[in-house]
This record gives structure tokens, C-alpha cells and sequence, in this order.
């Protein structure tokens, strides 16, 4: 079966959160490559502004809706934003998620607890309570949240982290099963180390960490957002009509070791 991605895209709506850079900009970026138009949400307002104005220059359709993923209010908004502006929400990729932590598990402050699940588990669950009814209403849709390999596995000193993703795995697998006969599909895309604007400052500042963290992945190097991209775009489509529940890693055979 030959599955024309951009023809079964055109026309159609996708909802991006943490779309102001990296991984989720890569993402709206190349949804909006395939035709469909595109709803860029983070709260970082100049940042997902730039995300919009990069794709209406390649000719793609887009507008931006700020929203901090940890308030119901906000998500809320955001849905209803994104139906009254389009008319519909067909793919959803809950990206929008922090990592501030540093320390050792027992080192950790209440604080940091709060804000990482705050955003990674807090905010993962609003998006699908207020993205799944509508998804109903219209008879089905995809939903893809970033999990990472952290969710597969020990990360150190960021055990928090790590118990967050392992949370979004469960909400998803959850939600796959929940919802299945009513024609959503709900996966999550596990990503290893990624050259984003994030682990570029990490290793200016820690060569030595920055180091590591090349030479950890079998494939010898670290992954590039538009790989992340590639693994949702194919998650929402119709070729993997029969994929639901799946923690996906893209991770250059890191959890293979």
C-alpha cells in the first residue's frame, strides 16, 4: 500500500505545543511542508512568532496561540482557538517540556519536582483531555507526545525527569486504548540526545558532558530535529493506521545497548 503523506495531509489541521524552537519547530515546520495548516503554541511568544513567520514565508499556513501547557484555562483556550480558526483538529503533537534538573535523586528540590511534572505530566494531560473531545466530535484523529528515552530507561541525576516520562508512556499507552475503536490514535516519540539550542549551550558549557553525550549513541552521532519531525509526521499518517500505544525511540540505538 502506497500512502501519498502530503495528499492525505493537505487540507487538515495540526495543534504543535513547545513550537517556538527545536523539536517542535522542526515538527510545525515540516506538518506545514505537507499541507496542512498549522497551530504553533508555546509560551514563548517571539519564538513561536518566528516558527509562524518561517512557515507562511516557505507558503505553508500557520498562526500562533500562547499558551503555558500547565493551566487548564490556557489548553483550553488553545483548543478552542485552534477550532474556531480552522474548523477542526485532526494531528495533535504535545511537545511543550522542561528539564531543569541536576542532581542527584535525593538531591532534588520540591521545587523542581513541581515545575517538571508541572509542565511534562500536568501539561501532557491537559493537551489530550481538551484534544480527545474534539477528536471525538469529528469522528477521530492522532495524537503524538514527546516522551524520551528517559521514559525508557535510568537517566541519572535526572531521576525526576525520567519519572515524568515514564508518566507521559502511561497516559499514552492509557489514552491509545481508551480511544481506539473511537479512531484516535495516540503514540509518543522517545528522543535521545538532539541538537537543539538546548544541548548546544550544554556543551559550551561542559565540553567534557558535551562529549559524552556524542559518543553515548551506537550511530556515533547525536539526532537532528528534523528526525524527530520525520518519526510524528509518520506516527500521524495513515501509514501507521495500525500503530497505536507504540513509545517510539529515536535514538540512534541507544536503548539497544
Amino acid at each position: 500500500m502506497k500512502i501519498n503523506m502530503k495528499k492525505q495531509f493537505s487540507g487538515h489541521v495540526a495543534l504543535v505545543t513547545g513550537a517556538g524552537n527545536g523539536i517542535g519547530r522542526a515538527t510545525a515546520l515540516a506538518f506545514a511542508a505537507s499541507g496542512l495548516k498549522v497551530v504553533v503554541s508555546d509560551i514563548d511568544t517571539p519564538g513561536g512568532e518566528e516558527t509562524v513567520t518561517q512557515i507562511k514565508a516557505a507558503g505553508g499556513e500557520a498562526s500562533f496561540v500562547r499558551c503555558n501547557v500547565s493551566r487548564d484555562e490556557e489548553v483550553k483556550a488553545l483548543v478552542a482557538a485552534t477550532v474556531a480558526t480552522y474548523g477542526r483538529l485532526d494531528y495533535a503533537f504535545n511537545n511543550a517540556g522542561i528539564d531543569i534538573e541536576k542532581n542527584r535523586l535525593a538531591d532534588g528540590s520540591e521545587a523542581e519536582f513541581d515545575a517538571i511534572m508541572d509542565v511534562n505530566v500536568k501539561g501532557v494531560w491537559l493537551c489530550m483531555k481538551h484534544q480527545i473531545p474534539v477528536m471525538l466530535a469529528q469522528g477521530g484523529g492522532a495524537i503524538v507526545n514527546t516522551a524520551s528515552v528517559a521514559g525508557l530507561i535510568a537517566a541519572p541525576k535526572m531521576g525526576i525527569y525520567s519519572a515524568s516520562k515514564h508518566a507521559v508512556i502511561g497516559m499514552t499507552k492509557t489514552a491509545a486504548v481508551e480511544y481506539g475503536k473511537k479512531h484516535i490514535r495516540v503514540n509518543a516519540v522517545c528522543p535521545a540526545v538532539i541538537d537543539t539550542d538546548m544541548f548546544r549551550r550544554a556543551h559550551a558549557a561542559d565540553q567534557k558532558k558535551g562529549a559524552f553525550a556524542l559518543a553515548m549513541h551506537p550511530v556515533g552521532r547525536i539526532g537532528k530535529v528534523e528526525e524527530i519531525a520525520a518519526a510524528v509526521l509518520y506516527l500521524c499518517s495513515d501509514a501507521a493506521g495500525f500503530t497505536t500505544g507504540v513509545a517510539l525511540p529515536v535514538d540512534g540505538g541507544l536503548t539497544a545497548i
